[in-house]
């Protein structure tokens, strides 16, 4: 027999429904629902604050983890540009204004604007007082004052937001 058609079983009641409520009891059970809905409504703001916590982590972890990998590919750019500024920096002088030179010269500035985009910005050195956090003393150079001076860069430095991509290679001198 299906389930519409079964025959009403009174075992199946609940005994408290077919008790009758009596005014006496009302203040209670009004105190009761009140006290269930409050408890339903702290419940439901404990999760909806969980779930706020759990989306704006998961926020964080994701940006942590776009800017570890923009710092990693480049890491592994910057020997290129070196490479390339090289060879600007190594080309004789009679081909200066060689397009070929000029065609380098182009590819070092479109990866200078595409670097700055990424927000990845080279440390400043020349004339900087040293700071150990930006830059590696390679050489250091007498001199008659009593500050360290940056006084040559022999490898550019980038940082990428707060982080160190790569520190500055320099020469150092007392001023």
């Amino acid at each position: 027999m299906s389930k519409k058609h079964a025959a009403h079983d009174p075992a199946d009641e609940d005994p408290a429904q077919d008790t009758p409520v009596t005014s006496d009891d009302q203040p209670e059970i009004m105190e009761q629902l009140a006290k269930e809905v409050h408890d339903l409504t702290e419940a439901l703001q404990h999760e909806r604050a969980d779930a706020m916590n759990l989306r704006r982590r998961t926020d964080e972890e994701r940006a942590r983890m776009a800017g570890f990998y923009k710092a990693l590919v480049v890491r592994d750019l910057l020997p290129v540009i070196d490479n390339l500024e090289r060879a600007i920096k190594h080309a004789p002088k009679d081909l200066a204004d060689h397009d070929y030179v000029k065609g380098v010269q182009g590819v070092v500035k479109q990866f200078e604007k595409t670097l700055a985009e990424l927000g990845v910005e080279r440390i400043k050195t020349v004339g900087e007082p040293f700071d150990p956090r930006f830059h590696e003393a390679i050489q250091m150079e007498e001199g008659d004052g009593d500050q360290e001076i940056v006084s040559e860069e022999l490898q550019p430095g980038f940082i990428l937001g707060d982080e160190v991509i790569r520190h500055a290679m320099v020469k150092v001198k007392m001023a």
